[in-house]
């Protein structure tokens, strides 16, 4: 009876150090606390060996694929695959896996499965064929660097592509610049398609070969500055239009007028039409008033030949002058 009274005491204080250390904010230092597998006992002359680490990121049953590769030697001991199973992760991989409760691990298959379905959305998230088409380089890196990440990412596509499929869909993703020169490599090897892209970003720095975008750019520059003018050429001859219309309607030429005719009593001149054709202007006739009134018959015969000849008109008294100076 002392005994057990004893030993339940003991138990009641460790109980309540542990209260006490959970209520500071401290865990558990010892040994069976800090090992996740305290009971399994490595076998002689074993060697642990350079595990790749998983961070996270990547497919989760890959990963394991890969550690039960690199520990295929302990297959039968699975207290020893899961015991070992921490150090081949890093980052926020291994501290998720700390901090799980080990108590519903009995065989390898629990602790794999709680593995999977915490890492379960890098399965979900993997790129197809779709995304790999969408994935455009960036300006800040090289072309071969953004050929890397992008067969990076192919290796995560289900199922695998082979070599013609993997070109298509990597053409598909490169912008026009060097869509157009890289249709050559259709048919060919990954790294011949990197090279010839390597080509074309050089190209395209040396000017050797002319951007879509630029020569775009340009051609709307060009469009925007004839519509312009297009536009100035119509407001000037809408002014022009405008202002002319306030001035009244335009006067006819001078070369066209013609100089009226003047007559005079005494002495009587006649003014033949100007023609503006003549550089010289013709000589001026002048009619004396007749001496001699007879020949009065002869009036409207005078009239008419000096009106065909001079083309102006004459009074009766002109055409009696003209008479008598004949006579």
């Amino acid at each position: 009876m002392v005994h057990e009274e004893v030993a339940q005491r003991v138990k009641s204080l460790e109980q309540r150090l542990e209260n006490m250390q959970g209520l500071t904010g401290q865990k558990s230092v010892a040994f069976k606390d800090l090992c996740m597998f305290p009971d399994v006992h490595l076998p002689p002359g074993f060697k642990s060996p350079k595990f790749e680490k998983y961070d996270g990121h990547g497919d989760p049953i890959a990963h394991l694929k890969r550690y039960c590769n690199q520990l295929r030697g302990a297959r039968r001991n699975e207290e020893l695959l899961m015991a070992y199973f921490g150090e081949s992760l890093t980052g926020v991989a291994s501290e998720l896996f700390i901090n799980q409760d080990t108590s519903h691990w009995y065989v390898w298959d629990d602790m794999a499965q709680a593995f999977v379905k915490q890492f379960q959305y890098n399965i979900d998230i993997a790129p197809d064929r779709i995304s790999l088409s969408n994935l455009k380089k960036k300006p800040s890196e090289s072309f071969s660097e953004y050929a890397i990440k992008w067969r990076e990412q192919v290796a995560r596509v289900k199922p695998p592509m082979d070599d013609h499929e993997l070109i298509t869909v990597f053409l598909q993703a490169q912008e026009p610049d060097y869509f157009q020169n890289m249709m050559s490599v259709v048919g060919k090897s990954f790294s011949e398609a990197i090279k010839m892209g390597e080509m074309v970003e050089n190209g395209l720095k040396t000017g050797k070969i002319i951007s879509q975008a630029v020569f775009k750019a340009a051609t709307q520059a060009v469009r925007v500055e004839s519509d312009n003018f297009s536009d100035i050429n119509e407001k000037v001859e809408e002014i022009m239009m405008t202002s002319g219309s306030r001035r009244g309607p335009r006067r006819t030429s001078r070369r066209y007028e013609q100089t009226p005719q003047v007559f005079h009593d005494s002495p009587e001149h006649c003014y033949p039409p100007q023609n503006p054709r003549y550089s010289v202007a013709p000589h001026q006739y002048v009619v004396q008033p007749s001496k001699h009134p007879e020949g009065e018959h002869e009036h409207h015969k005078i009239s008419t030949s000096f009106h065909k000849i001079f083309r102006c008109p004459i009074t009766h008294i002109q055409a009696r002058g003209i008479k008598g100076n004949k006579s």
